[in-house]
């Protein structure tokens, strides 16, 4: 094969190598986890059951969780709710913020490890656009973001690989994740309340 045959290859290799990475990664996760049987670990009375009664260790066992279930692609307000339900809202909130900012920076490092900037390297016309608007107020763009999807595994992957400066994504994820944290533990302490689980 002559060099000009590879060059295509070689092209979308380098342009979608690296997401293609991200992708098998999260997908050998998934499939380890459905194997193994930590599925069940996520479970809501699961999750509220090892964190209950613990508040060092569980706070810790939360953390790590939260963490690893956002790498698998579970939505945070399960972690929240667990949270709400086991240490009460006050306690509960805090852990969550505390968990939500660790989950979202292990995550952000490990996909960056494994991703790079690979969105940068999309052509399309709406990924350009929203580029531009990332790098114009990337801080104002990551804290509306937040307050919008909070900890969204899709949104920690997709500003991972965005090329967007870690300082950016840290402030803007400590900054946007309070609000939308607070008024779902006000709904989720009510629902607690309403169906006497409190």
């Amino acid at each position: 094969m002559s060099h000009e045959t590879l060059l295509p290859a070689f092209v979308w290799i380098r342009s979608y190598g690296r997401l293609l990475a991200v992708v098998a990664f999260v997908a050998v996760l998934l499939l380890g986890f459905r194997v193994s049987g930590l599925n069940e670990q996520f479970e809501l009375a699961t999750l509220q059951r090892g964190i209950a009664g613990h508040p060092v260790g569980g706070v810790l066992f939360f953390v790590v969780l939260f963490s690893l279930g956002n790498l698998l692609l579970i939505p945070g307000w399960v972690f929240l709710a667990a949270s709400v339900y086991a240490f009460g809202a006050s306690l509960g909130g805090l852990a969550t913020y505390a968990a939500a900012c660790v989950s979202c920076v292990v995550t952000f490092w490990v996909i960056r490890l494994l991703g790079g900037d690979a969105l940068r390297r999309l052509k399309n016309p709406l990924a350009l656009r929203i580029f531009r608007q990332l790098d114009t107020a990337p801080l104002r763009s990551v804290v509306a973001l937040r307050m919008l999807f909070q900890t969204l595994p899709a949104l920690n992957g997709a500003l991972a690989m965005s090329g967007i400066r870690f300082r950016h994504y840290l402030l803007g994820t400590l900054l946007g994740l309070p609000l939308p944290i607070a008024i779902y533990v006000v709904f989720f302490d009510q629902l607690a309340l309403w169906l006497g689980a409190h």
